[in-house]
């Protein structure tokens, strides 16, 4: 028997959670974001992370699996057309949840959660770039690799020269940027 989540079940039965988390995370696609308690929106995070996930692979078995929970086939569309290829490139965390006021009626804790649309510092640096972080590539355009006998003193130092430069050039650039950020703060 499979182990149950801990904590209390959201609304009693397990039955009643899974359906309230599909009703929850249909709403999440349809509008971007949702207002809930706070209980409800940890419960949902993962639950929604996971479809994402399956959305972003987009095959037919992985369309199946979430239109077993989303039954919404105009939510469905959305998902997997709109959604799935918006995080392709994050890993992870396409959720955020931010907590809010009470509730004026019983004081329950309340949050937004709402999917992140905003990129990452890491995308954001390997757009600038042109590269993937991850990629292990060589920087020069082209490579050419030589025996070790052929290899002499001043391809050496030509290589290095080089290689300075472009560092020189980098610096260069960022004290421009930093001066012209200053410039635009006074």
């Amino acid at each position: 028997m499979p182990t149950p989540t801990k904590g209390a079940r959201l609304g009693g039965s397990p039955a009643h959670e899974r359906l309230m988390l599909a009703n929850l995370a249909t709403s999440l696609f349809e509008h971007g974001r949702i207002t809930t308690t706070e209980a409800k929106a940890r419960r949902l995070r993962p639950f929604a992370e996971k479809l994402i996930s399956k959305a972003k692979r987009g095959d037919l078995h992985n369309r199946r699996e979430v239109l077993k929970v989303i039954r919404d086939k105009d939510v469905l569309h959305k998902l997997f057309a709109e959604i799935g290829p918006l995080f392709a490139n994050r890993d992870g965390g396409y959720t955020r949840i931010v907590k809010t006021m009470p509730r004026k009626g019983d004081n329950a804790k309340m949050a937004v959660i709402a999917l992140v649309t905003e990129r990452t510092a890491t995308a954001e640096a390997e757009a600038a770039r042109g590269t993937r972080f991850a990629d292990s590539k060589p920087v020069a355009d082209e490579v050419v690799e030589l025996p070790a006998d052929e290899v002499t003193a001043d391809m050496v130092e030509e290589a290095e020269a080089d290689a300075e430069a472009e560092l020189a050039d980098t610096d260069e650039a960022a004290a421009e940027e930093s001066e012209s950020k200053k410039d635009d703060e006074s």
